[in-house]
């Protein structure tokens, strides 16, 4: 099989991803930092009839989208993203589904010394089933031992890499001999290309719920500086009705000034008596109905008795 000329290759890569940048109007530009090719075969299979990946080194990446801006504008949105290990993942369907099958193909590693911590490594209280002779490796990391039974003991749980900092030599060393995996690698998301927006992928976590809850907050925030500084809004003007009505009723109801709305709250002042009326009005309706009930149920079984009894006297007459 001859071998394609790399001119060729280059020409064919660089329609393709042009095409996909004007056909498809939703991307993520992932990272693909410590993905093995085992797994990026994987990740392809996964995705296969809901998105396409497309790789290659950031300057083709960036020759193409230049030449595409004078077609799409917003194209230029995604040049300052196009750096270190990157590439795109292009999609017509729902981009959170796409996003679930890119997290749910994760991988865990052991932790290699010089490799960045992707999250927190911590060692639990436990047993280690090592020897005493290994108890130099817990020393160098501070880690209070004991030897219990022949083997190394691990006192308190112990923070050992921090999320962002390199593995030392002996972080890794120790997390092998417990054969501890503690990091996962996958594609990472690092921006949503969504139509001409660049933006956070944190925002695919936002649902209609927290959208109406921030809306309503706001609305409540503006009401209440509108009231505090009496400047009318339209959020507000309804509280300021309310609140003057409020004021009129109690103006009514310390002078001998009488407005519709205010004589039945005089008259309520005037007997109180018509506060407990008017509050439980249904209650002894449900007590007259109980008794009336309990009466029926008597009744009924007395009334089937004496027919009984008159069936049975008029059968032997």
């Amino acid at each position: 099989m001859v071998k394609e000329d790399r001119t060729q290759w280059k020409a064919k890569y660089f329609i393709s991803l042009a095409a996909k940048l004007k056909d498809y109007p939703k991307c993520f530009i992932v990272g693909v930092d410590n993905v093995r090719s085992k797994q990026m075969q994987q990740i392809r299979t996964s995705l296969r009839g809901h998105a396409e990946i497309v790789m290659g080194k950031n300057t083709m990446m960036r020759k193409v989208i230049r030449g595409m801006i004078a077609q799409d504008e917003n194209l230029e949105r995604l040049l300052p993203h196009i750096k270190e290990n990157i590439g795109f993942v292009f999609t017509n369907i729902d981009l959170c589904d796409v996003r679930e099958k890119i997290q749910s193909n994760k991988v865990a590693a052991p932790a290699k010394a010089g490799a960045i911590a992707p999250n927190d490594v911590s060692i639990p209280a436990q047993n280690t089933g090592l020897g005493p002779e290994k108890t130099s490796f817990f020393q160098a990391l501070s880690i209070p031992t004991k030897i219990t039974r022949g083997s190394i003991e691990i006192l308190n749980d112990v923070p050992l890499i921090k999320e962002g900092h390199k593995v030392g030599q002996s972080e890794a060393a120790l997390l092998n001999m417990l054969k501890v995996s503690p990091f996962t690698y996958g594609l990472v998301i690092r921006q949503v290309y969504d139509q001409g927006s660049v933006y956070d992928p944190a925002v695919l976590d936002i649902t209609p719920e927290d959208i109406k809850s921030r809306f309503l907050d706001s609305v409540r925030n503006l009401a209440a500086l509108s009231l505090a500084v009496n400047y009318p809004t339209l959020v507000s003007v309804s509280h300021s009705f309310v609140n003057g009505f409020k004021k009129l009723l109690a103006i009514s109801v310390a002078s001998d000034y009488t407005f519709k709305e205010s004589e039945k709250i005089k008259e309520y002042l005037k007997d109180p008596s018509k506060f407990a009326a008017a509050a439980a009005p249904a209650a002894p309706v449900a007590a007259a109905a109980a008794p009336a009930k309990k009466e029926e149920a008597k009744k009924e079984p007395e009334k089937e008795e004496s027919e009984d009894e008159d069936l049975g006297m008029g059968l032997f007459d």
